[in-house]
């Protein structure tokens, strides 16, 4: 049911427009259809539920699992999570999860379950994924799903909590970027390789404040599962999230799965509407970026940025190949990387092949990489993975393993001395036992290659699943269209099987004895992790000393390392805060020369970094609790990740965009250990000496939340009504949203797959 308006709008424009619950003073509150949810950034949201008595308010919208902490290796012995899990936080954070889906009667795919996998694998693979949702997770590549033609972005904790307590959120409409790709790419090249060249042209922070579309003939000609690793990385081009309109390959790839429309008129009315979700002639775009899809060739990472591409045949670039502003980064990323200027990237050996992530963990990867192999048995070339690598292939869900054993990828790759795990998040951010050794170099087909992402002092190299797998077995990296030679078309004869075959039925969980109302406030060991929920402190002036910092795109990984995220509360993260720059990886010594190690800094309540897009990367809240923990209530910048500054408002922290030459100003007064303070209330910063004031300016509604601690959940709570408002429209206007287990009016729908019966499974 469209928003009535003549002027044409984008995709991106009628699917907002659709979910508006409330418009009104501050960010527009929309309502979130689909939530789903893993062990690492709920713990914290359903301790704040626990300690305000709220349950969740629409568990049939709400999909679990866990992926990101838990090992890969066999689950042959699998028992329980207690016996299996031996990291001792891991655990903590995976038993906390099956706790709370019991407890709030949530949907879960845990360990045990065949359907368990990353959260954006499952959701496509379930049909949870519906083009014209709202779908939110606390992971920052949530935009995966709008492969679909959803609004899919990644959220933190708080926002997470949020969404359980009122599926809806507050969000301010972003601005609408279209990305073209005309033409018809090259053999060998793949969706991987379009997106790593789009981010080399826009940059990180390209598409900052902007939902991106996708768009053109070669996009189009893309399979559902290339077009969902396009979407899953729009956040390292800064994107809020990437969009696809839905068509016909959208509707065959959905049809019959668990938890899409049933078929019959539930069906022809989602397929009615969602034919109706593209953007109309003469739509308005802020930005429009156009690309030759013939110009993109087989292209992998060189540096520590998802930005620092080059095509497989060129070279390890030169810091002079740069603007003067970006060159001491690039030496960095150089140092960091262990590379050599004008090095043919053809010649850099590796240590390790990684295969696997949210990006690139679907079954058509799998068979991208088999080909390979197959296409080195008949041309000569090295069948077995390289003297001196480990290769390790990690399976994006329990149903894409099952699916790529009975079509045989799992014995092309053993035979080729490939590693064949289980599902989970694996190596792509190492919070589980696959990690990189310092100084270890990695092909990887994962999303990001920040410093010590796969491991501390891991170096990471990002490229497609047919890169990595040559790379493999050649020991260094290659040109995938050499590699291949003739048979680089051909199908290498694998065995397909259909999807339809590992599906089965998703039943609605139990509910909980008690309603979450009546649980003892209290009664858990972390009830400190919910003070948020509770209100935050004001924030009026904040004055004290700045930490100075000059470096670009300072990711969250960087902020708070990823081993550091194992954690069920929301404080005691301030000794992590920049971990790998803050200390010796090797010793875990201070390092003497980093700012927040030396007097006065070490006690600074203020941070000022002259380079862009601080923040960006993950949707990790935790990165706002380190520097929150530690003392820093405000961070001045010319520019943030869209994420980090939504976490950083979340929790009473003020993220501070600044003029360059008023940042260099106060660059200059932070290192000369001066005496800074940042005064809401008259939006100044006031400097020392008797120096002019910089004025700023805040969005209203954020500053007056800021000044008087106002908690995002209360303020939304106060438009109930209007929130059940929308529900009855929704169930009327489009009914095949409400999900497994939703009683409504005396009905309970129980969504089953439509194409055909399942055969039983032994799981």
């Amino acid at each position: 049911m469209p928003a009535p308006t003549s002027a044409p709008r984008t995709l991106y424009d009628k699917v907002f427009d659709d979910h508006v619950v409330h418009s009104g003073e501050g960010d527009t509150l929309l309502y979130i259809d689909r939530h789903l949810v893993h062990e690492v950034t709920s713990p914290q949201a359903f301790e704040g539920l626990r300690n305000a008595g709220r349950k969740v308010r629409r568990p049939d919208c709400t999909l679990v699992t866990v992926d990101h902490n838990i090992p890969t290796a066999s689950r042959k012995n699998f028992k329980d999570v207690a016996s299996f899990i031996v990291e001792a936080d891991s655990r903590s954070q995976v038993s906390a999860l099956e706790h709370n889906v019991k407890e709030f009667g949530l949907t879960y795919f845990g360990m045990s379950d065949k359907r368990q996998g990353i959260v954006h694998i499952i959701g496509p693979e379930q049909g949870f994924t519906l083009p014209g949702t709202t779908v939110c997770c606390g992971d920052s590549h949530t935009s995966t799903h709008g492969a679909f033609g959803a609004l899919a972005f990644g959220i933190g904790t708080s926002e997470v909590e949020h969404i359980l307590a009122t599926q809806t959120l507050p969000q301010a409409k972003s601005k609408n970027m279209r990305v073209t790709v005309e033409g018809k790419v090259a053999e060998g090249v793949t969706s991987k390789d379009i997106v790593l060249h789009i981010i080399g042209v826009i940059g990180t922070a390209g598409g900052t404040g902007c939902v991106i579309e996708f768009a053109g003939s070669a996009i189009r000609e893309l399979s559902m599962e290339s077009r969902m690793s396009i979407c899953n990385m729009s956040i390292e081009g800064g994107a809020r999230a990437g969009m696809i309109a839905p068509d016909e390959i959208t509707f065959k790839y959905l049809k019959g799965r668990p938890l899409s429309p049933r078929e019959g008129e539930e069906w022809d009315s989602a397929e009615a509407y969602w034919r109706s979700l593209k953007s109309d002639p003469g739509a308005k775009y802020d930005i429009e970026v156009e690309i030759k899809a013939e110009d993109i060739i087989p292209t992998l990472t060189w540096g520590t940025s998802p930005q620092d591409v080059v095509p497989i045949n060129g070279v390890v670039p030169s810091p002079e190949d740069f603007p003067e502003a970006q060159r001491k980064n690039v030496i960095r990323s150089l140092e960091y990387m262990g590379l050599t200027s004008g090095t043919p990237m053809e010649e850099v050996k590796i240590d390790k092949a990684f295969f696997g992530s949210c990006t690139n963990g679907r079954i058509e990867d799998m068979r991208s990489a088999a080909r390979v192999i197959l296409a080195a048995e008949k041309n000569g070339g090295p069948t077995k993975v390289a003297e001196g690598v480990y290769a390790m292939i990690v399976p994006g869900s329990g149903l894409v393993k099952q699916q790529a054993e009975a079509e045989g990828l799992d014995v092309i790759f053993k035979k080729a001395g490939f590693d064949w795990r289980e599902a989970g998040c694996s190596m792509c951010l190492g919070m589980n036992p696959d990690q990189l050794k310092p100084g270890e170099r990695c092909a990887s087909t994962s999303n990001r290659n920040f410093e010590g992402r796969q491991g501390a002092g891991g170096r990471t190299h990002l490229m497609s699943p047919a890169m990595v797998a040559a790379a493999a077995l050649t020991g260094r990296f290659t040109d995938v269209r050499k590699f291949m030679g003739n048979y680089i078309g051909e199908d290498g004869g694998l065995k397909i099987t259909d999807y339809s075959d590992y599906l089965t039925p998703v039943e609605a969980p139990a509910r909980p004895a008690e309603p979450t109302e009546q649980t003892p406030e209290g009664q858990t060991p972390v009830k400190a992790a919910a003070a948020a929920s509770a209100g935050l402190p004001k924030f009026n002036v904040v004055k004290g000393i700045a930490a100075p910092m000059w470096e670009a795109n300072i990711d969250t990984d960087k902020i708070i390392p990823k081993q550091f995220l194992k954690t069920l509360l929301r404080t005691g993260l301030g000794a992590a805060l920049f971990w790998t720059i803050r200390y010796d990886v090797r010793t875990n010594e201070p390092l003497p020369d980093f700012v927040l190690n030396k007097d006065p800094w070490n006690k600074s309540s203020l941070l000022v970094c002259t380079g862009p897009n601080f923040g960006c990367g993950s949707s990790r809240e935790h990165a706002p609790w380190a520097l929150n923990d530690f003392g820093i209530r405000c961070i001045m910048a010319p520019s943030f990740g869209d994420i980090f500054k939504t976490n950083c408002f979340k929790n009473g922290m003020l993220p501070l965009e600044l003029p360059q030459a008023d940042l260099e100003a106060l660059y200059e007064d932070a290192s000369a250990g001066l005496e800074i303070a940042v005064d809401l209330e008259n939006e100044q910063v006031v400097r020392p000496n008797g120096k002019p004031p910089i004025p700023f300016k805040v969005d209203a509604f954020r500053r007056h939340c800021l000044i008087n601690g106002l908690d995002d959940i209360g303020l939304t709570l106060e438009h109930r009504d209007e929130i059940e408002k929308f529900e009855n429209k929704r169930t009327s206007v489009w009914p095949w949203l409400d999900g497994v287990g939703y009683a409504k009016k005396g009905q309970k729908i129980i969504a089953v797959p439509v194409k055909k019966s399942i055969s039983k499974t032994d799981w």
